[in-house]
């Protein structure tokens, strides 16, 4: 039977609901006006007057070159980020969920590295990696592998993916891990009396229960990957060396406040504000559908 809570009047509902709404106004709505405000507009070289230009700044944003190659590099490092970090969360999930001894010890070391700040985290994988006194760098140099990622491209990238990535395992180590929790042990038991035996038995039993959460981390990673890793990518490359590791949301910085083109980068947020909105549609639409089912 459902229960659900009445108040009397109108009053104290929206009063509940007042301070959500204040910090959605404050920190949403009025921002994205003001990006899309900005979108419109150019300045002058030295920003003394603005200029109504309409779509011209998207306009000359997706014949930009250096945005397409931009959107392209964001597209294979969310991929990337958004597989590693799934794979190895829901690898220690399977693992931390089994019946071994200190397993709430293992639950609770790999769901720290999620409590530590991006920035941090660019600090910790520059002392591993650093080519001259990072641990793992120094060592590779030492034994003939040359590795230096502020000169190649391909490792920088591969650096700034590995550090977002470790980032978000603990995240999705979480959900993976309450997901497992809440499959119901009689059908595990009922799939190992027919025969079915390890991956067999999660791949056609377990993971079809899982995908809700997989779905969900799927979204959450690519909005992650795209707009939350700016401190990490900043900190480690800040976006080299040239713009190999220059990410969506890093030239929207770069554009807007290093090289003051307000209007260009107002428009590329935009865009991604876009993105975002239309990746969270679909999630509640498919999401929807499937718990309907």
């Amino acid at each position: 039977m459902e229960r659900r809570t009445l108040f009397p009047g109108r009053a104290l509902p929206a009063l509940l609901i007042l301070p959500q709404l204040v910090l959605t106004a404050v920190f949403f709505l009025w921002p994205a006006a003001q990006a899309i405000w900005l979108s419109t507009r150019r300045e002058d070289a030295f920003g003394t007057s603005t200029a109504f230009v309409g779509l011209e700044n998207f306009a000359d944003l997706f014949a930009d070159p250096l945005y397409v190659a931009a959107a392209g590099r964001t597209a294979l490092f969310c991929t990337a980020v958004t597989a590693l970090a799934m794979g190895a969360a829901l690898l220690l999930a399977v693992f931390a969920d089994a019946e071994i001894r200190g397993r709430a010890f293992y639950r609770t070391m790999l769901i720290w590295p999620y409590a530590v700040a991006p920035a941090m985290a660019a600090v910790l994988w520059v002392l591993m990696f650093q080519p001259q006194i990072g641990l793992v760098g120094a060592w590779l140099n030492r034994v003939g592998i040359r590795w230096d990622y502020r000169l190649d491209g391909t490792e920088a990238m591969a650096l700034v993916i590995g550090a977002a990535a470790w980032k978000q395992v603990s995240y999705n180590f979480i959900f993976f891990l309450a997901g497992l929790q809440a499959v119901p042990k009689t059908i595990i038991e009922a799939a190992r009396i027919d025969g079915a035996r390890g991956f067999h038995r999660f791949r056609t039993i377990v993971l079809p229960l899982l995908m809700p959460t997989v779905y969900f981390l799927l979204v959450v990673d690519v909005v992650y990957a795209a707009f939350d890793t700016f401190a990490t990518v900043y900190a480690l490359t800040q976006g080299g060396p040239g713009q190999s590791t220059q990410t969506l949301v890093l030239k929207v910085y770069l554009d807007g406040i290093v090289n003051a083109d307000v209007g260009s980068s107002s428009a590329q947020s935009v865009v991604l504000m876009a993105g975002v909105i239309l990746l969270s549609s679909l999630q509640f639409r498919f999401l929807g559908r499937k718990s309907a089912t």
